[in-house]
């Protein structure tokens, strides 16, 4: 785990630049919003997804999600079939804010192009291209 201007980011995960982590179990990945940015969102009010079953692509849209001052896309980080939603942050979405890479996990997806879309995400190893990452995000935000 390594930390970056005070937000958390574990090693063993791949960062997509929309926000998106993705944590590969067993051949499937688990997907979820890392830490910055729940934090820059602020409380989360609602999610809407993708139904189990249906395909989704790297880069594009597996839902969208909302707090009391942002509404926005959430991107696939990997492409391929989702295969589970995580019920409890659809109820309680607020739980991507209490526990980013733990309870607030939003879906698994069987991935259909892994170690060639992999190429294109941020490993949590790679503490200086996420930092960097990070810093140009801050900056992003601030205007």
């Amino acid at each position: 785990m390594v930390k970056i201007e005070g937000y958390e980011f574990p090693d063993d995960f791949y960062y997509h630049p929309d926000h998106m982590w993705a944590k590969v179990e067993d051949g499937k990945v688990r997907v979820g919003y890392n830490d910055w940015a729940q934090s820059a969102a602020g409380k989360i009010l609602f999610i809407r997804t993708k139904k189990v079953g249906q395909p989704v692509k790297q880069g594009k849209t597996l839902g969208t999600i909302e707090s009391g001052k942002w509404v926005g896309p959430l991107k696939s980080p990997v492409s391929g079939k989702i295969v589970e939603l995580n019920e409890e942050v659809q109820k309680n979405p607020s739980l991507i804010n209490e526990d980013p890479y733990g309870k607030g996990w939003i879906a698994v997806i069987e991935p259909t192009n892994l170690e060639e879309e992999l190429k294109n995400l941020i490993p949590g190893s790679d503490h200086a291209k996420l930092e960097e990452w990070l810093k140009k995000e801050m900056e992003k935000a601030k205007k």
